[in-house]
């Protein structure tokens, strides 16, 4: 079970949510914290007192004041019009993301709403009832409006969600669960839809596999380093401890134990005196996408404790601000960061593929083939390797930078961060086929070096890497054998290789 108090969430606790379905329920403390939030707001419609959002219109429409007839009206109409996401929709995952953040983020008791509204959320958590968010359309300031008012439509029993493994309309999935769709009451609305829960939600699933593609492609490297013979005094531990960087150190750590035993590396003098850099700067790159890492999962661990709606209700509503909370830069620079680190990965990947199988860069069958030039081997793997890479470099475009007045510029900066994180995460999917390309390969070339001699640990992810993609024996259709490397890459991570770092 994890309990949410809006404080003390992480990403870890976010993992066992998200994948392993763990339960999910509020804390005693955080809930007498909404209440009193709660009390405010209806004193605030009670006192005829104007304020943002709860008695007034949204964006450029702030000065016009809404009746306490209307109240309802307002918050339901907000939702409605907002809903307007387009293109495919997230993953079950992410939006499983979606309602543990938002939920925790509304626990803090900032936001004026009911509990019985966090309770929906948790709810849909538990019962596995997933909102069908649609990907495109937020602008990442003034919160997630459009894909937060597709997941607050299903709170109020309209729109779609995924249930019981189908789409279907939530009316559906509520009746089926006993469940009553629920009536907004004064700032429920805003305070479901003002906040950054889809980009936060995306950054953290895309996180989580972009941690799994880092240590997934070191363990890979150390076989491809087997394959070319390569140098493991550039792993020595005095090198990486002159220059200080703790991730570099690691990794470099982590490389000496994945060759450790290994009889086909080489020391320094024997067959060369150094190795290309895809090879020698292994834990300098790789280390480097590491430190990016930490200072993601750093803000995302920030982010998914935050309140991020407007305005925020302060000392027993004495004080409500409108400040800028939903202004998602910092989760859009960090995903940016991310995109960059993990398309090096995916950069430096490719060009050891290019070492195992360009002849004129090692001592082994050209492009790794049975029989050179009657079959083509492994030559138009590499092809597609570059072809991702250079995809990654398009995508690794700052989504930061940009930005496009709205609401008749009221919301004059914004910040594109959803468009990061989406984009983050295709980085990764296509980062991680890249990998699945240099793992086969790297098996290939240590069939030729004679895989007796591999490291202990190589050794197991060569045996296992052929029970899924047999060796090269004669030209084929590679294309799912790239598929399936790479989804047992994804799974391994998730399965034996969570705390490996």
């Amino acid at each position: 079970m994890v309990i949410l108090t809006g404080n003390t969430l992480t990403i870890e606790a976010v993992r066992t949510v998200i994948y392993g379905k763990e339960r999910v329920e509020a804390s005693v403390e955080s809930i007498k914290a909404v209440e009193k939030s709660h009390k405010a707001v209806k004193r605030i419609v009670a006192d005829g007192k104007i304020v943002y959002g709860i008695n007034t219109g949204f964006g450029k429409f702030s000065d016009v004041m809404i009746d306490a007839d209307h109240v309802r009206d307002l918050q339901l109409n907000l939702i409605r019009s907002h809903a307007c996401g387009v293109g495919e929709p997230f993953s079950e995952v992410v939006s499983r993301a979606m309602l543990l953040l938002r939920a925790n983020a509304l626990l803090k008791g900032y936001s004026g709403i009911r509990p019985l509204i966090i309770d929906r959320l948790i709810e849909f958590l538990n019962r596995q009832i997933h909102p069908v968010i649609p990907q495109q359309g937020s602008l990442g300031a003034s919160g997630d409006l459009a894909p937060l008012s597709h997941l607050a439509l299903t709170i109020i029993g309209e729109g779609k969600v995924m249930y019981k493994g189908q789409v279907v309309d939530t009316a559906d999935a509520l009746n089926e669960e006993g469940l009553c769709p629920l009536e907004l009451e004064a700032k429920e609305g805003l305070a479901l839809i003002n906040g950054t829960q889809a980009m936060t939600a995306m950054g953290a699933v895309a996180y989580l596999e972009a941690e799994r593609l880092a240590t997934v492609s070191e363990m890979i490297a150390a076989m491809t380093m087997e394959g070319l013979n390569g140098i493991t005094d550039a792993f020595d531990e005095d090198v990486h401890l002159a220059r200080g960087y703790k991730q570099q150190i690691e990794t470099a750590s982590r490389m000496r134990a994945y060759l450790k035993g290994s009889r086909l590396t080489t020391r320094q003098g024997e067959m060369r005196v150094q190795d290309a850099y895809s090879l020698r700067c292994i834990p300098q790159v790789h280390g480097a996408s590491w430190q990016a890492l930490d200072y993601v999962k750093e803000k995302l661990e920030i982010e998914i404790n935050a309140a991020t709606d407007n305005p925020l209700i302060f000392d027993d509503g004495a004080k409500v601000i409108s400040g800028g909370n939903f202004h998602g830069q910092p989760i859009a620079l960090a995903m940016d960061f991310m995109k960059i680190a993990v398309a090096e990965l995916a950069n430096i990947s490719e060009r050891r593929i290019e070492r195992l199988v360009n002849p004129q860069l090692n001592d082994l069958p050209p492009f790794l083939s049975p029989e050179p030039g009657l079959q083509s081997g492994a030559m138009i793997m590499q092809y597609c390797a570059a072809s991702l890479v250079s995809e990654n470099k398009t995508l690794a475009h700052p989504a930061s930078v940009d930005s496009i007045p709205s609401s008749a510029n009221q919301e004059d900066h914004v910040s594109m961060g959803t468009i990061a994180a989406r984009h983050a995460y295709q980085i990764i999917q296509n980062a991680m086929k890249v990998v699945a390309i240099e793992w086969i390969c790297a098996m290939q070339a240590a069939e030729y070096r004679g895989t007796e001699k591999m490291a202990g640990f190589t050794s197991k992810l060569y045996k296992t890497g052929r029970e899924l993609v047999p060796s090269i024996e004669k030209d084929r259709v590679f294309s799912g054998d790239i598929e399936t490397a790479s989804q047992w890459l994804r799974k391994m991570q998730n399965d034996h290789l969570t705390n490996i770092r």
